[in-house]
């Protein structure tokens, strides 16, 4: 048996000149793909506007990136950032942060609902986190193609050592590796994509979605409160968090997955509620 895993992927699949395209870029992709046509099959099960789908995937795509790229800026590194704001648009140099992508859905969606259902926020919620936690775990796949966002130094058999010097490895010097480190990409990976797996099952094969808000506060009791747990494994991201007692990342996910309880406990003590069915164009 392996008293480690040394990693030696290259976070880029190929380069074009100045063009580089990467295993994170292509698991963000793939993640958006298989999202859009699980609700393009909910939809039209559902029987709702085509038109709905189409809004709801430029409503998400744009608040994921917006939401991601402010959250890393003001949560992770604000003092920087406050000092160069220009530097905030260079989302290509990387900085994501998955608790601002979360908060910039919930806005998304509620301008959303607004905007276009007419409908609950629950609703789009309840069917839109399903293939979320199918994205979740893809991104994940990535940050481990890229060599970031591991844990401490572990001497289990399945630990990595992860590229430290990344940028000079690519250019062709020598790697610097980690010390054997626990893989939390892959931890935070398995658990989104289980949740992802069981939501499904929920969604499809019991009446869970006619209970407003159950599947969406499973979602954020399976996501937000195993990602508490695995921080106390995980590597800080940014040295201010190396004097507190809950890191950021903690911090950020109890409110998520508090709120995640209560919509369970509401969801199950109130009836089911269902809506009609629209005409749709052929």
């Amino acid at each position: 048996m392996l008293s480690y895993i040394t990693w030696t992927v290259d976070p880029a699949i190929f380069q074009l000149g100045g063009l580089e395209v990467r295993w994170y870029g292509l698991c963000f992709a793939i993640g958006f793909w298989v999202g859009y046509k699980i609700c393009e099959k909910m939809f039209k099960v559902e029987q709702v506007p085509q038109e709905w789908l189409d809004a709801l995937f430029i409503y998400i795509i744009v608040a994921t990136v917006i939401g991601a790229r402010l959250g890393h800026c003001l949560f992770y590194q604000f003092d920087y950032y406050s000092q160069h704001p220009v530097e905030i648009f260079k989302v290509w140099e990387g900085g994501l942060a998955s608790h601002g992508g979360a908060i910039g859905i919930v806005i998304a969606v509620w301008l959303y609902s607004r905007r276009v259902t007419k409908r609950s926020m629950l609703w789009t919620f309840d069917r839109l986190v399903v293939p979320v936690a199918c994205v979740g775990g893809l991104i994940r796949l990535g940050n481990l193609m890229n060599h970031e966002i591991y844990g401490h130094p572990a001497d289990v058999p399945w630990a990595f050592r992860f590229i430290t010097n990344i940028p000079h490895y690519q250019k062709g010097l020598p790697p610097i590796f980690s010390e054997p480190s626990h893989p939390t990409q892959i931890y935070e990976a398995a658990i989104y994509l289980l949740t992802f797996a069981a939501l499904m099952f929920l969604y499809w094969k019991t009446n869970f979605k006619t209970r407003e808000g159950l599947i969406f506060g499973i979602f954020l009791v399976a996501v937000f409160l195993s990602r508490f747990f695995i921080e106390f494994i995980k590597e800080h991201q940014v040295e201010f968090e190396n004097n507190m007692l809950l890191d950021m990342g903690q911090l950020l996910s109890i409110p998520f997955f508090i709120v995640g309880f209560a919509l369970i406990y509401r969801a199950l003590k109130n009836p089911p509620k269902t809506y009609p069915r629209l005409k749709t164009k052929k």
